[in-house]
């Protein structure tokens, strides 16, 4: 059956690390990390450059060994697994390609070595799009092409898991779009679908929950709401025609309030208490809205001690 046609019903299907921990030499990459991959949602992994998201992501899949914990994918280490694409699908990188081999050889040949039958090589090329160039070389493929193709391995055994790392990269406008609602598509069948990108303002529109990491360390295990929530202060905004009763209104129900421009900016109570409030007192509201900002801010925010390169501001550049 097509990947497209089935839904997965078993919420036990995760991944989960724990105490992942890599070293080369005296650098510690990953520095005991533990975290968990929901079914049924999109996963972002995120951190800045160096974080140590691809160490964690081959350790996951036994391509790096870890010193100490381990990673289990539908409770079981990956070794494990009979066939693993059949359970697992994993993109860590696009390039890696024979430049000789034809599209439809280089999936021929993945698809023999787990069992799966020819017929699904056609039909993974047409989900990714690669149909009319199945027969050319792909050391000729652009970047963006050689993404789809890396995903199109991945999807080759109908697995519950999906992992990619940095998907997006190379890819057209037309083609972010397109990997962006089709993960959203697969989770939405029921799959794991764990994916790292840079491009925060995609994983914005694209992921559910967060697993953000800094220096080799858990920094948060959140969802994209409550991170820009939170990052924006917890304060409401709050605008009506009677700006001077609705701050009294406000403050004599326990709200803290400031001048925002023509509004008023509230901590202390949420925007159904102030609803309350101001309907109690038959105070007339243009706007009321949970302040919250970009992913992209917030993870500046929540990642500023971790960055591994730092440029200067303006006012820091040499004269």
């Amino acid at each position: 059956m097509r990947a497209t046609d089935r839904r997965i019903r078993n919420d036990s299907r995760v991944i989960r690390s724990e105490g992942l921990t890599k070293r080369f030499g005296g650098r510690t990459a990953v520095d005991d990390l533990t975290f968990e991959v929901r079914s049924g949602t999109v996963t972002g992994f995120l951190g800045p450059n160096g974080a140590g998201k691809s160490t964690t992501m081959r350790m996951i899949m036994g391509l790096d060994v870890p010193d100490a914990g381990g990673s289990t994918l539908n409770g079981r280490r990956i070794h494990d697994l009979d066939t693993p694409m059949r359970e697992v699908g994993v993109l860590l990188d696009a390039g890696y390609l024979h430049p000789t081999r034809r599209a439809h050889h280089h999936l021929w040949a993945l698809a023999a070595s787990n069992g799966i039958p020819r017929s699904r090589v056609d039909e993974v090329l047409a989900l990714v799009g690669l149909t009319e160039v199945a027969d050319q070389r792909v050391g000729k493929f652009s970047l963006g092409m050689k993404q789809r193709l890396g995903i199109a391995a991945a999807l080759l055994g109908d697995p519950s898991i999906i992992i990619l790392d940095e998907p997006a990269n190379g890819l057209d406008p037309e083609g972010v779009h397109w990997i962006r609602t089709f993960l959203s598509y697969l989770a939405g069948q029921g799959r794991t679908v764990f994916v790292s990108s840079h491009l925060l303002s995609e994983m914005a529109l694209m992921a559910d929950d967060l697993v953000i990491i800094g220096g080799g360390r858990l920094i948060a295990e959140t969802d994209v709401r409550s991170l820009t929530a939170n990052a924006g202060g917890g304060s409401v905004i709050v605008r009506g025609p009677d700006r001077i009763g609705l701050r009294r209104a406000i403050t004599g129900a326990g709200g803290e309030v400031a001048d925002e421009g023509d509004a008023l900016a509230v901590v202390g109570m949420d925007a159904a208490a102030i609803g309350r409030v101001a309907h109690e007192a038959q105070l007339e509201l243009h706007e009321l809205a949970p302040r919250s900002t970009s992913l992209e801010d917030a993870f500046l925010q929540l990642t500023a001690g971790a960055q591994e390169y730092r440029t200067a501001g303006p006012a820091e550049e040499p004269s």
